[in-house]
């Protein structure tokens, strides 16, 4: 039994040796070397210790992998590529500061590659895997953030310097640029339970985005510190569609009369649109006058939301500083070869924006 086993090892090895090796990451995994520990010693096979360059040397004679040299030469610190990533390119939320980046990234000299992943995780390590072939100077990424593959893109940062915006992975990439939802968040609690009855939160039960997590969480501990008893109204729906959750869902909940307050506060302003048109298709208003069926908020400051009916109430994320500081941040990563010792963070303050809706 045993030779047998060990005849079947032997075949399945020399299976792996005569495989051919497409790519870098083909080699790693076969190999069992890790892929950063590859780019060390492909770039300088001194830069790594005696004993690894043995191991690949051995891996290299075994599996007959030869790596592009040209491309392995260059040097990707000196390319004028800066990748920019986002969910989706056609969210006027993400078009706008994409557009900022791009602008900011063009006066510095350098050339902004933009990518949207169309809602999908896949497709955002597949802009990734695009990038790294462009080789570029670095890359900004607003993540998917719970649904993205976070052990892909932990390898990608490790080999192209990057900056996340927007959404946050925990200890990936050299930098965060984000908004600070606990401060955001509390504004608009604190503004709705001054001016009329306390809002209860409507939000996607599950949603993609660590940002609406964060929001949730706030929320809670707004309303109790308040004095207050948070209501989470948590629907269905899944995607990038949330304006169509949430007229479906705010259709759903209005018919059933599960509402627990007049006051509504959605995760974003997006969810808010749709239950806006889901109170009004329900022949109900909205409003701050006294009369009103419901009162409406959202959070982000979108820019359809100044031209919905009524106009709605939001708290903003500052769109000029993210990007711009995004953009900065990562230049200055570029300029210090990616050398920076620790991870930083920066979150900007929203703003109380008063319209009609609530």
């Amino acid at each position: 039994m045993a030779s047998s086993l060990g005849l079947c090892h032997h075949q399945k090895k020399r299976l792996m040796s005569s495989r051919k090796i497409k790519n870098m990451e083909e080699f790693a995994a076969v190999s069992g070397i890790s892929r950063p520990t590859l780019s060390k010693f492909f770039n300088d096979p001194t830069s790594v210790r005696s004993s690894t360059r043995k191991r690949v040397e051995a891996a290299l004679d075994r599996y007959d992998y030869r790596p592009n040299l040209y491309a392995m030469n260059q040097n990707r610190r000196l390319t004028k590529n800066i990748g920019v990533v986002v969910p989706h390119l056609a969210d006027p939320f993400f078009a706008k500061i994409a557009r900022t980046i791009e602008e900011h990234i063009l006066r510095q000299g350098f050339r902004p590659v933009l990518l949207g992943s169309h809602g999908s995780p896949e497709m955002e390590l597949e802009n990734l895997e695009n990038l790294r072939m462009l080789k570029p100077a670095g890359v900004l990424l607003a993540a998917f953030g719970r649904s993205s593959d976070h052990a892909q893109i932990q390898t990608f940062t490790e080999e192209v310097p990057t900056v996340l915006f927007d959404a946050n992975i925990d200890k990936v990439g050299k930098a965060f640029i984000g908004s600070n939802n606990e401060q955001s968040v509390d504004l608009i609690v604190d503004y709705l339970c001054r001016t009329g009855e306390p809002p209860a939160f409507f939000e996607m039960k599950d949603p993609m985005n660590p940002n609406a997590y964060k929001r949730r969480a706030a929320y809670v501990r707004a309303m109790e510190r308040l004095g207050q008893t948070p209501h989470l109204i948590q629907v269905g729906g899944e995607g990038w569609e949330f304006e169509e959750i949430g007229f479906h869902e705010g259709t759903r909940v209005i018919r059933d009369r599960s509402l627990p307050s007049k006051t509504i506060l959605c995760s974003n302003d997006r969810l808010a649109i749709g239950l806006l048109s889901a109170i009004f298709e329900a022949g109900m208003s909205v409003g701050i006058e006294a009369g009103h069926d419901f009162r409406v908020a959202g959070h982000d400051d979108h820019p359809f939301s100044r031209f919905t009916c009524p106009r709605l109430t939001t708290v903003s994320q500052d769109y000029e500083a993210i990007a711009e500081k995004s953009a900065t941040t990562l230049l200055a990563l570029i300029e210090a070869d990616d050398s920076l010792d620790s991870r930083t963070e920066t979150l900007f303050d929203g703003k109380l924006v008063l319209r009609g809706s609530a």
